[in-house]
């Protein structure tokens, strides 16, 4: 019974499912305290795992299947109990495998196709690697090399306009040894003179170093930089 648990709740992380709404026609009255904690304890749960959502692969599950299901093996159901769990656990890894497979080959259809229209674009410069950039302020200074340390601020997004990390949002400029952040900043920094802004366009093998493997909610994503070059720190 505990593996089944543990499979059903993987699939809700990889699903994204919140099981607080599982639900929503049923409404459980709340009298005492035991009904409030176990009503809050469900919440909290579900608003944790609501987070993940956003980058499931695959399409959404049959809430009404996934809530039976879930409350059933929960209480003990004896249909559930004479499940052959190794043979649950093969059928849940081949589905989710499938659904990433395919989600990926989606993302990197769309992820050509954007690049393809982009680099169209007046202004658009695209580097043998594939990262695309545009002048937005061309500054006066020097431009550092990899051995330098930088200071930028910078504001970053995926397509959708998700905003997915931004100095300029946590109000405080980042500095960082050129040689040390992924392999698209590496190419484009040292490109901006100090003082410049640049808008950058970065394929996710040029990201993948910083911003997670495969799997992770990031992987085959385009992230969009918008970095200005403050200075080159000196020791």
């Amino acid at each position: 019974m505990k593996k089944l648990s543990i499979l059903v709740i993987a699939a809700m992380v990889i699903m994204g499912v919140a099981f607080a709404s599982c639900d929503s026609r049923q409404t459980v009255p709340i009298k005492t305290e035991i009904d409030s904690a176990s009503y809050l304890l469900g919440t909290n749960f579900g608003a944790g795992i609501k987070e993940q959502i956003k980058t499931a692969p695959g399409p959404a599950l049959n809430m009404d299947a996934f809530a039976d299901g879930f409350v059933k093996a929960f209480k003990g159901d004896s249909v559930f109990l004479s499940m052959d769990m190794q043979e649950v656990g093969m059928y849940l890894n081949n589905y989710f495998q499938n659904a990433q497979l395919k989600a990926m080959e989606e993302s990197k259809a769309e992820n050509e196709k954007f690049l393809s229209e982009n680099g169209a674009k007046s202004g658009v410069i695209t580097t043998e690697s594939g990262l695309q950039y545009q002048v937005i302020t061309l500054g006066t200074g020097p431009r550092p090399t990899e051995e330098d340390v930088v200071k930028v601020h910078y504001h970053g997004t995926l397509l959708n306009g998700e905003e997915f990390d931004s100095s300029v949002t946590r109000g405080e400029p980042s500095e960082f040894p050129l040689g040390n952040i992924i392999a698209g900043w590496q190419e484009g920094i040292p490109l901006m003179p100090v003082g410049s802004k640049y808008m950058f366009w970065v394929p996710s093998e040029l990201a993948y170093d910083a911003y997670g493997p495969q799997g992770t909610p990031y992987y085959g994503k385009i992230m969009i930089f918008e970095i200005e070059l403050l200075d080159i720190v000196k020791e």
